[in-house]
Formats: C-alpha cells, sequence, structure tokens
C-alpha cells in the first residue's frame, strides 16, 4: 500500500473518530441538557406550588383569625346594644340574631354604609332597624331616618317593627303612604318624628309642597326591597328625593334578590359599603316545597278550586297578575263557599289594610293578592302560595313563594302552568337552578268540577265589571290594569 493511501485512510478513521466523539460528546451535552431542564422545571413547579398553597394556607390563618378574632354572636347582648334596645328584643322574644342580624348589625353600629342580601324571612327589618335606633338614641334628632318601601302594606310592617323595637326609648316614627289624609300625614310630619317609613311617591309630594318640612338633617336612609325600588319605575322620584337629602348620610340597601347593575345601586350613592350576604342572590329556602301543575287552557279555575279543597283548612295566599284577576278570583272563591279577601291597588288603603288584617288574624284563610303582597309582609303561617298566574318578572316568583316557609319553618308553593307560560317558566327554573317537579293530580275529580265552576266563573266577571265601573264612576284610577304596581 502506497504511503498515500496509507495517509488517506488514517485520515478518514481520523474524521471518523472525531465524528464520533462528537457526536457522542453532542449526545451526552442533550442528556445532561435535558435532566437539567428537568430539574429546572421541577423546582419552578415547586415554587410555583408553593406561593399556591401559601396564600391558601394564609387565607386559611387570616380567615382562622379573624374567627378567632370576631366574636362569635349566640345573643343580642353580644351586640353591645342599648338596655332599651335589649330589652325590646326580649319582649319581642328575639331570642338569637339570625344570620343577617348578626352579619349586619355590627357594621351597622360601625357607622358603614350596608348592602343586605338575606332571603324573605330571615329578619332583614330588624338588622337595619337596630343600629339606626342605637344611634338615635345618642343624637335624639327629628327626621334622622328615613326609611322607602316599595308597597304600602310593606311601610306599615316596618313602621310597626320600629315602634315594637324603639318602644322603651321614647321613639317617634310616622308611615306616610298613598291612599291616605294628605293634611293627617302634613300633622304627623310637622310634629317632627324621628323616623320616617314612606313609599318614595307620597314621600316626595310633602317635600314639594308641605312648608317647613325638610330632610335636610338626615343621617340614615334605608331602600327596603332595593332592587325593585331601584328599578325604572322609581326612579325619577329617587332622583328628585336623593337631590334633596344630604349626601353625607348613611345609606342602608336590603333585599332577598338584588340587582347586579352597578349604574342602578350608583343611585343610591354609597360610600365604601359593606356587602352582607347570607344567601345566593336568588335562591328560595330549603323548607319550602315547590311544585308545579300543567293546566289546559281554559280550565284554570277548575283546577284552582280543585287545590282549595284539597287544601281546605289551611292558610293560602293565591297571586295573581292584576287586579281584576285578584278580584275575580277572590269572588269566585267566595262564591263556592271558600273564605277569600281581595288585596289589590284598585282598592281604597282603609280596605287593603282591612283584607290584610282579617288575613293575618286567621278572620278569613285564603288572601287573593296581586304582587303588592309579594315583598317582604310577614305574615305567620302561611301554609301554601298558590300562583294562579305566573309571574312576568322571574325574581317576583322567589318574593311571592317567600310568603310561606318563613323563619325555619315548611311550606308548599304551586305553580298553575298554561300552555302559555312555559317561556316563564323556564325563566323562573334557571333562576332559582331548579326543575319544578309536576302535581300529582286526580283528572277525574277535576273534570266532575268543571261545569259547575263554570258558573260561579260567569257570576264572578259579572261582579267584578261591576266592580271595576264603580271603581271607574269614582275616579280612583284611571290607569290600564297591566299589574299592580304602587305610584304613592
Amino acid at each position: 500500500m502506497s504511503p498515500s493511501i496509507d495517509g488517506k485512510i488514517k485520515k478518514k478513521s481520523l474524521k471518523k473518530s472525531v465524528k464520533k466523539e462528537t457526536a457522542l460528546d453532542l449526545a451526552e451535552k442533550i442528556k445532561r441538557k435535558a435532566l437539567l431542564d428537568k430539574k429546572n422545571n421541577e423546582s419552578k413547579e415547586s415554587k410555583v406550588k408553593e406561593p399556591e398553597s401559601e396564600p391558601e394556607s394564609q387565607d386559611e390563618e387570616e380567615s382562622k383569625e379573624t374567627e378567632e378574632s370576631k366574636p362569635t354572636i349566640n345573643s343580642f347582648k353580644d351586640l353591645k346594644l342599648i338596655p332599651e334596645l335589649l330589652e325590646a328584643c326580649q319582649a319581642l322574644k328575639f331570642d338569637k340574631p339570625t344570620p343577617i342580624q348578626a352579619e349586619a348589625i355590627p357594621h351597622g353600629i360601625e357607622g358603614r354604609d350596608l348592602i343586605g342580601l338575606a332571603q324573605t324571612g330571615s329578619g332583614k327589618t330588624a338588622a337595619f332597624a337596630i343600629p339606626i335606633l342605637q344611634a338615635l338614641w345618642y343624637a335624639q334628632t327629628p327626621y334622622f331616618a328615613t326609611v322607602l318601601a316599595p308597597t304600602r302594606e310593606l311601610a306599615y310592617q316596618i313602621k310597626d317593627t320600629f315602634d315594637a323595637l324603639g318602644s322603651g326609648m321614647g321613639l317617634r316614627s310616622v308611615c306616610i303612604v298613598g291612599g291616605m289624609d294628605m293634611m293627617e300625614q302634613a300633622r304627623d310630619l310637622m310634629r317632627k318624628p324621628h323616623v320616617i317609613v314612606a313609599t318614595p311617591g307620597r314621600l316626595m309630594d310633602h317635600l314639594e309642597h308641605l312648608k317647613g318640612f325638610s330632610l335636610r338633617a338626615l343621617k340614615f336612609l334605608v331602600m327596603d326591597e332595593a332592587d325593585r325600588l331601584l328599578d325604572m319605575e322609581f326612579g325619577p322620584v329617587l332622583d328628585k328625593i336623593f337631590k334633596v337629602i344630604p349626601r353625607e348620610r348613611t345609606t342602608y340597601l336590603f333585599s332577598a334578590t338584588m340587582t347586579n347593575k352597578i349604574d342602578k345601586l350608583q343611585r343610591a350613592s354609597l360610600t365604601n359599603p359593606v356587602k352582607v350576604s347570607v344567601s345566593d342572590r336568588y335562591s328560595t329556602v330549603d323548607t319550602l316545597i315547590q311544585s308545579m301543575m300543567i293546566v289546559p287552557d281554559g280550565q284554570k279555575n277548575t283546577y284552582l278550586i280543585y287545590l282549595l279543597n284539597q287544601f281546605e283548612g289551611k292558610s293560602i295566599i293565591i297571586f295573581t297578575r292584576t287586579c281584576a284577576h285578584s278580584q275575580r278570583t277572590a269572588l269566585l272563591s267566595r262564591i263556592l263557599g271558600f273564605s277569600a279577601v281581595p288585596l289589590h291597588g284598585q282598592l281604597t288603603q282603609s280596605q287593603r289594610l282591612s283584607a290584610l288584617n282579617r288575613f293575618k288574624s286567621g278572620k278569613t284563610n285564603i288572601l287573593v293578592a296581586t304582587d303588592v303582597a309579594a315583598r317582604g309582609l310577614d305574615i305567620p303561617s302561611v301554609d301554601i302560595v298558590i300562583n294562579y298566574d305566573i309571574p312576568t318578572d322571574s325574581k317576583a316568583y322567589i318574593h311571592r313563594v317567600g310568603r310561606t316557609a318563613r323563619a325555619g319553618r315548611s311550606g308548599k308553593s304551586v305553580s298553575l302552568v298554561t300552555q302559555y307560560d312555559l317561556e316563564l317558566l323556564i325563566r323562573i327554573e334557571a333562576i332559582i337552578n331548579m326543575k319544578l317537579p309536576k302535581e300529582s293530580v286526580n283528572r277525574d275529580e277535576i273534570l266532575s268540577l268543571h261545569d259547575y265552576v263554570d258558573k260561579a266563573t260567569a257570576q264572578a266577571i259579572r261582579e267584578t265589571k261591576e266592580f271595576q265601573e264603580t271603581k271607574g264612576k269614582g275616579g280612583k284610577r284611571g290607569k290600564k290594569d297591566y299589574g299592580d304596581r304602587e305610584e304613592r
């Protein structure tokens, strides 16, 4: 072999060995890099996980600390109330604060603005009344607090709660609502009450026309059933009220359902409010049994009478959509031997209060009402709520069925659903996050009632027309009966 060829072979083998070595080196480098990357990733993951776990543990520690530092509230004495309020609570048999009271009252006593959200029947009225009365004890100034309510009946009920809680401290309160004598209300306002409970329209009437009356010294403003008050229906009159009361005040918003529209809440001019929530935004209580009945068109009255027979002797509220339906359904029930009274906006205020008092006292066991009775009214021991008409507003359903199963008691609601109500039913089921089960019925029994109920319905329709004609001649209301909403 020639030296030149031998040299070439040596060079090739040398190159191969160099390539082999470089390839091995490269593979080793890749392996080392992969291991290094793996270690780095593991360390990064552990570092990422640590902060995640740390805040959780910190939150847990903080919550534990706050729970430990936050005094447990087992009685109204733990809320550091004045003796007069403690005595009133004992007299009213308020043994232990409800969850909304335990959460809201301490913040209220500290002078904070509040947004309170709790299920109906949870003691919301006392939750805002107690901090106001505690502050009033030290101030003793007239026109100290104003409470706005969307319905007249609710306004009267709130006033009763204030009077009961303030009985030992010389409280002067007044209820200013539509349908009552303006001159008598003016005299009550001139006596300089501490607390005014009012519907917005009638309060604005007095602010505009009563000389010497103003709310420039107002310290507390409460909006009960705030989501309804902040609706467009009350918007213009509320804006007028907000212009004539001081911006420097304490404001409370309370409701069982609350709007999530910030622009509506901003209308109330809250200052750094504390949100106190002891329920979901839209929920019904666990002790309430809810169901529905699919009703063929034209047979709703027959199905209603069937239910009234089934629940004979029970305390029942029947909700209708309009004043005419309320009046007619109450008359139909009476014609067929049931003890029923109507409650709607076409009655005078004295008639409305009389109907409510008869039902509360047990003199009659069926109240046929529009949505004026849906919000806030605390009527003890309502066994059954029947939705004769499905409400067009899904939130109204929650307020309606909230008239039963209050304060830990059980209750039942039944909704009569026709083929035209299915869309409304779907909306309600979506908002309460449950499907309403169908009520089992005896169809033969229902059909046997039909002719009997039809004859009584014809009579009830005639009497309802006579009632509306009488009201029309008296000039009670000129507006169409699309629904029953308060104006004053």
